[in-house]
C-alpha cells in the first residue's frame, strides 16, 4: 500500500484525555497495529464544543415531543443538542477524503447503536439510540464504513471493516487519478471474488449494473452510485459458505495443472475449512502456491487473495 489510509477516530480511542472523567479509551488495535497502515483523523465532538475533561456526563433523552436531546446526566439546565448537531454537520462536511471511521461505543455523541435513551425525568432507559456526531456522520455519508471500537475486538467484524476501508481507499484513488470506463471496469474485475464470499445475491445484481456503464453519460454519477453499492455488499460479512464456493471456483483454474494427488490434497483442505477444522489461510496459502506455479492473469489481480496488508494477519484465526 503506496500511501496510508485516512480514516477518522474518536480521540479518547487514540488514548487522548478527553472522556468526561478525564480518562481515555485507548484502543490497541488502532494505536499499536493500524497506526502503520492508517492515517488516523482524531475528533471529540465534546471538547470541540468547548467542554472541558473532566465534566458533567452526557446523555440521550427522548423528549415530551419523540425528540432526542442532548443533556448532562446529572440534571442541570442546558439542552446541548442544537450546539453539537451545528458542529457535527460543520466537521463532518470535510470528511468526504475518509475511507472509514472509527467511534467510542455507548458515547451518546460517538455511539453507533444500542446507546442508552432515557425517558424524560426518570432512569428508564433502552439501548435504542445513536450518537448525535454519529448519526449525523452516517447520516451524510451512507457508504463510509462505521465501527465501534468494542466490536473491532471480533476478529470476523474486524476483517470485514479493514476489506471496506482498503477497497473504499482504492476505489477513492481510482477516482483522483480520473474516471474512466476501463478503469472502472476493472476495478470491478479485481472485486469479483471477494465480493462473491460477501454476497452472492447482490454480486449478481451489481455485475449487469456495472454491464451497463456503456449507457451512463457521466461517470462521476455512476461512480456515485456503484460506491453506494459496493459498500453495502461488503458491509455483509463473508460467510463460511460463500468463502467455501470461491475456493471451489478458483480450484477449478487449477484442474489441468495439478496432478491427481494435488487435487484431493487441495479439495480436503479446502473441506477442512469448510468444516472449521483449518483457517482461511491454509486454502488460500495452497492456491496462492499453485498461482506462482501455474500463472493465470485473470487470478493474479484477484483481491480476494489480499485484500488488506498482510502483515495485519487478519485470515490466521479463522
Amino acid at each position: 500500500m503506496s500511501e496510508k489510509i485516512p480514516v477518522g477516530i474518536s480521540a479518547c480511542l487514540l488514548g487522548d484525555k478527553v472522556r468526561f472523567d478525564g480518562g481515555h479509551k485507548r484502543l490497541a488495535f488502532a494505536v499499536e497495529t493500524l497506526s502503520a497502515w492508517v492515517s488516523f483523523e482524531p475528533v471529540c465532538p465534546e471538547m470541540a464544543i468547548g467542554l472541558p475533561a473532566p465534566r458533567a456526563a452526557l446523555r440521550l433523552v427522548k423528549t415530551t415531543d419523540g425528540e432526542i436531546s442532548l443533556r448532562f446526566s446529572d440534571g442541570r439546565e442546558g439542552d446541548l443538542t442544537g450546539q453539537m448537531q451545528a458542529f457535527s454537520q460543520k466537521r463532518i462536511a470535510g470528511f468526504e477524503h475518509l475511507c472509514g471511521y472509527i467511534v467510542c461505543a455507548k458515547s451518546p455523541t460517538c455511539g453507533m447503536e444500542r446507546v442508552r435513551v432515557y425517558e424524560p425525568e426518570s432512569k428508564n432507559n433502552r439501548k435504542a439510540g445513536t450518537g448525535i456526531y454519529t448519526a449525523e456522520l452516517m447520516k451524510r455519508f451512507p457508504w463510509l464504513p462505521v465501527e465501534e471500537d468494542g466490536r473491532l475486538h471480533d476478529p470476523e467484524l474486524r476483517e470485514n471493516f479493514m476489506q471496506r476501508i482498503c477497497a473504499l481507499h482504492e476505489l477513492n484513488q481510482l477516482r483522483r487519478e480520473g474516471l474512466t470506463r476501463k478503469g472502472l471496469i476493472a476495478f470491478h474485475s479485481r472485486y469479483k471474488l471477494l465480493l462473491l464470499a460477501h454476497s452472492q445475491p447482490q454480486y449478481r445484481e451489481l455485475g449487469p449494473f456495472v454491464a451497463g456503464l456503456h449507457q451512463w453519460q457521466d461517470l462521476e454519477a455512476f461512480f456515485v452510485e456503484y460506491r453506494q453499492r459496493l459498500m453495502n455488499l461488503l458491509s455483509h460479512p463473508a460467510t463460511r459458505r460463500n468463502h467455501t464456493n470461491v475456493l471451489m471456483h478458483i480450484q477449478g483454474y487449477f484442474r489441468k495443472q495439478l496432478n491427481a494427488r494435488q487435487r484431493e490434497e487441495l479439495s480436503a483442505l479446502i473441506d477442512r475449512y469448510r468444516r472449521g477444522t483449518q483457517p482461511l489461510l491454509a486454502p488460500v496459502t495452497l492456491l496462492k502456491h499453485y498461482l506462482a506455479e501455474y500463472p493465470d492473469d485473470y487470478l493474479a489481480q484477484q483481491r480476494y487473495f489480499d485484500p488488506c496488508p498482510e502483515a495485519l494477519c487478519l485470515r490466521y484465526g479463522h
